[in-house]
């Protein structure tokens, strides 16, 4: 079933992509104004299933890379999108029958629907995480074989690479560095695949979901109804604290956006002393010391009033907050998943275990 993208569906999805993007995926404001410009100029995007693309069709996914904490400053050009998108399909030879994101959190998730108004195709609801991840290998597609090379990138310089490299991880080191190369900020164009194994590796309907989210959040505004509530109903998400935050540390390293924020808990939580760190997206919550909730579940820290997402680059002493655990997309939760983008690939000594089994009192 086809349907469109107009200039006020790209708000809602930009504040739900902003929550499942679990603090990272950069932020939405101005992946927005570029995808709402890019509508004005070229007209609505076509919104397709996966089902719907030929086995043999071949889908480029455009994203950016690089630390959040620098794209607030670094204003793109406006050509990466193109330029980064045809130097793939030039080197490989191939003319992609629509695009899709990546990953459907924060300004990541809006990139793609850039691109499909500019180059005139249809954006498939998909993406590869169902949420954000720092790191260009933890996708679905590297679960299931699929390559995230040959590479492009382009900046707003008007510089280009097009990369091979060993594996996954290997374009992910790479890319990283040339990103830090390029000012900290660069889009980059990868795992191209054909529709046959876009079916069996992408996660299906998550810029629909990104929407519904942004909607809900939307309605709860003008019918002043509780946001938090609605999203944990929504979401099938659990509530870990409400209160203030009194302390960020936050540094840029290696292209990320590193650091811990800590939150006092107040009213019910009062007592409570809750500590997240993060890598451009928040990897794991301490409760009182004990750990509660850990990638690859998604924990999002919210304005507590409106139930706006607050992106790690984004988060100030002072700020009340709730913070929220999001169970992941199941293709996480398998050995594979959980080896790929749990806690201990991040270097922290704590098994993974699905957020449902948590304590949160």
């Amino acid at each position: 079933m086809v349907s469109e993208l107009n200039i006020g569906d790209i708000e809602e999805i930009a504040i739900g992509a902003t929550i499942l993007g679990a603090g990272g995926g950069g932020d939405p404001t101005i992946g927005m104004y570029v995808s709402q410009q890019a509508i004005r100029d070229h007209g609505p995007v076509r919104l397709i299933t996966v089902d719907e693309v030929p086995d043999d069709a071949w889908l480029i996914p455009p994203a950016g890379v690089g630390a959040p904490t620098v794209g607030i400053e670094k204003l793109p050009a406006g050509s990466e999108i193109t330029t980064a998108f045809r130097a793939l399909e030039k080197y490989m030879n191939i003319r992609a029958f629509a695009t899709f994101s990546s990953e459907v959190g924060g300004s990541n998730s809006l990139v793609p629907v850039a691109a499909a108004a500019i180059l005139g195709i249809p954006l498939v609801d998909a993406d590869m995480m169902g949420r954000a991840f720092p790191e260009i290998q933890m996708t679905t597609g590297t679960l299931f074989g699929i390559s995230a090379w040959p590479l492009s990138m382009a900046d707003e310089r008007g510089n280009r690479v097009v990369m091979e490299t060993m594996n996954n991880l290997w374009t992910e080191r790479l890319a990283r560095v040339l990103t830090a190369r390029m000012g900290g900020r660069s889009i980059v164009c990868n795992y191209a695949m054909q529709g046959r194994d876009a079916k069996r590796a992408l996660i299906w309907g998550s810029m629909t979901l990104a929407r519904t989210i942004g909607r809900t959040l939307q309605q709860c505004r003008q019918n002043k109804q509780d946001p938090i509530a609605a999203l944990l109903r929504l979401l099938s998400a659990h509530l870990v604290t409400r209160g203030k935050i009194h302390d960020v540390q936050r540094r840029t390293d290696r292209g990320f956006a590193l650091g811990e924020v800590h939150i006092t808990g107040t009213g019910p939580h009062t007592g409570e002393q809750v500590r997240i760190a993060f890598q451009n997206e928040n990897l794991i919550v301490w409760k009182n010391e004990a750990a509660i909730v850990t990638v690859p579940d998604l924990i999002c820290i919210l304005d507590e009033a409106t139930g706006t997402a607050i992106t790690t680059e984004r988060l100030r002493y002072g700020q009340r907050v709730a913070v929220l655990g999001i169970p992941c997309d199941e293709k996480w939760r398998t050995p594979a998943g959980v080896e790929l983008a749990g806690p201990r690939y991040f270097k922290y000594d704590v098994d993974y275990r699905p957020l449902e089994a948590a304590h949160y009192d």
